[in-house]
C-alpha cells in the first residue's frame, strides 16, 4: 500500500533532503510559481488547444486551458484533502497541500506538447520513421520506440526535470509529489505486448518518460513510494492524485470545447444549452443570464462544479484501491454524467474537430512540423552545406556535441521543434521554404 505521508513528501528532485515547512509559501505553492514563471509555460500562449492560430480572440489557447485545468484541479485536490487528512490524521499537511500539488501538476500537464497539438506529435513520429533505416544500427530498441512513438507527456517530464535549469540535477527541481502527480503514464515506452495485453488499466495507454529520463523518474517513484508493476520493466502505479489531474483535464476539455464550439459557430445554441443543462440541471437559466452567451457561460460553470463534486466523491470512495494501485480507470467514466459527456465528446468531434477549417489547419501544421523536423535532423546527422547553415540557426542550448549519440542528437532537435510556438514554427517554415524573408 502507498502511504500518504510519503506520497506528500516535500522532497525535491535533485535535492539531498526534504524542505522544512514554511508559513509564507509552501513547497507545493513554490512548484506552482516556478511553473508560472518558466519559459515553456509562457510559450503555451501560442500553442494549439483546438483552434490553431484562431482569429477569434475569445477562443482558448493551450495556456488558458492549462490555467483553467489547474483551477479545477485545485478544487478537486482540496476537497479530497479535507477528508483524507481527517481519515489518516495527517497533522503535518493541510487540505490545501493536496490542492496545490494537483494544481501545479495540472498547470504543467500540456507543457511538453509540440506546436499544432496532436498533429505535431504525429509529424515528429512520421518524421522519425521516414529515415529510421539510416540510423537504426546506432539506436537501442528502447530509444527507437521513444522516437517511433514520440509522446508529449514524456517531453513534458523531460522539460520539467532536465531542460529547464539544465545546470542543476533535476532541472526545475520540483517536489517529487508534483512530478509523480504530473506523470499520468508512469511507464517507459518499450514494454512487450504480452505484458501490456494482460493489463487494461488507463495508465498503460501511453508512456510518460524517455529513456534519457528513466532514472530520474525512478528516483521520483521511489521517493514517493509508488508501487512497481513489474520487476523487469520501468513501470509503476500512478500517484493517486494523478487521477485528479486526469479528471480535471477531462472535465475542462469536455465542457470548454463545447462552449468554444458554440462561440465559433460550429455548434448551435440550442444543442450546447441542452447538453450543458443535462449536467448543470438549471432549467430556468433565463433568470440568471440575459444573453445566449451568458447563459452558456453560466451553465458551463455550474456543470463543471457538479462534475467536480461527484468526481471527488468517487475518488474518496475508491481511496483504498488507489493506494493499493489496483484502481486504474478514469474517474469521469464512473460519474452519473458519463453518458452525457460521451455525447458532448461525440458532438464536438463531429462538429468541431472534423470541421474543414480545423482539419485544414491541422494538415498545414503537420506539414510545417514534419518539414522542420526532417531539415534539422538531417542537418545534424549528415554533413552538408545546407546542414552547416541550419546548424548556425540553432539556439545555443540545442547545439550538438560531436561525441553525442544519435539518440541524443535527435532528442535535442525534438526539444527544439516541440518547444516552438505555432507562430514561430510557421514563420521558420516559411523562411526555410523561401516564402518569406526577414
Amino acid at each position: 500500500m502507498m502511504q500518504w505521508n510519503k506520497l506528500l513528501t516535500r522532497q525535491r528532485l535533485g535535492k539531498p533532503r526534504p524542505e522544512k515547512p514554511e508559513d509564507a509559501r509552501t513547497s507545493f505553492q513554490r512548484d506552482y510559481d516556478r511553473l508560472v514563471f518558466s519559459s515553456p509555460f509562457r510559450r503555451l500562449k501560442d500553442k494549439t488547444q483546438v483552434f490553431s492560430l484562431a482569429k477569434n480572440d475569445y477562443i482558448r489557447t493551450r495556456l488558458i486551458h492549462s490555467l483553467e485545468v489547474s483551477c479545477v484541479g485545485r478544487s478537486l485536490g482540496t476537497i479530497v484533502g479535507y477528508e483524507i487528512k481527517e481519515r489518516h490524521k495527517l497533522d503535518e499537511f493541510t487540505a490545501s497541500d493536496f490542492g496545490d500539488i494537483v494544481a501545479a501538476a495540472c498547470l504543467a500537464h500540456d507543457i511538453g506538447n509540440p506546436p499544432f497539438g496532436h498533429a505535431g506529435e504525429d509529424a515528429i513520429r512520421s518524421g522519425f520513421k521516414s529515415w529510421y533505416e539510416t540510423v537504426k544500427e546506432q539506436l537501442i530498441d528502447h530509444e527507437k520506440v521513444d522516437l517511433d512513438f514520440f509522446e508529449g507527456n514524456a517531453q513534458g517530464f523531460r522539460i520539467l526535470t532536465r531542460l529547464e535549469m539544465q545546470a542543476r540535477t533535476g532541472g526545475m527541481q520540483l517536489t517529487c509529489p508534483t512530478l509523480a502527480t504530473f506523470t499520468k503514464y508512469p511507464r517507459e515506452s518499450l514494454i512487450s505486448e504480452d505484458i501490456l495485453n494482460h493489463y487494461k488499466g488507463k495508465s498503460a495507454k501511453k508512456y510518460g518518460f524517455f529513456q534519457a529520463e528513466k532514472n530520474l523518474f525512478a528516483t521520483v517513484a521511489d521517493t514517493v513510494g509508488l508501487i512497481r508493476r513489474s520487476p523487469d520493466v520501468a513501470w509503476w502505479s500512478r500517484h493517486p492524485l494523478a487521477f485528479l489531474v486526469e479528471a480535471a483535464d477531462d472535465i475542462s476539455y469536455h465542457i470548454v470545447d463545447l462552449e468554444d464550439g458554440y462561440r465559433m459557430g460550429y455548434i448551435s445554441f440550442k444543442k450546447a444549452k441542452k447538453l450543458l443543462n443535462e449536467i448543470a440541471k438549471r432549467p430556468n437559466i433565463e433568470k440568471n443570464a440575459n444573453t445566449k452567451e451568458e447563459q452558456i457561460k453560466f451553465l458551463r460553470a455550474v456543470a463543471i462544479n457538479n462534475l467536480v463534486q461527484e468526481v471527488a466523491t468517487i475518488f474518496l470512495a475508491h481511496e483504498q484501491e488507489l493506494l493499493a494501485g489496483t484502481f486504474d480507470s478514469d474517474l469521469i467514466s464512473l460519474t452519473s454524467y458519463a453518458e452525457t459527456l460521451n455525447c458532448i465528446q461525440s458532438k464536438t468531434r463531429k462538429k468541431v474537430f472534423n470541421h474543414p477549417e480545423v482539419v485544414g489547419i491541422q494538415v498545414a501544421g503537420y506539414e510545417v512540423i514534419a518539414h522542420l523536423f526532417a531539415e534539422f535532423v538531417n542537418a545534424n546527422l549528415y554533413s552538408t552545406e545546407k546542414g552547416k547553415l541550419l546548424k548556425l540557426m540553432l539556439p545555443k542550448e540545442y547545439c550538438l556535441a560531436d561525441n553525442e549519440s544519435s539518440y541524443g542528437k535527435i532528442l535535442k532537435i525534438t526539444d527544439y521543434i516541440s518547444g516552438m510556438t505555432d507562430s514561430y514554427a510557421t514563420t521558420l517554415f516559411q523562411e526555410l521554404k523561401g516564402i518569406s524573408l526577414r
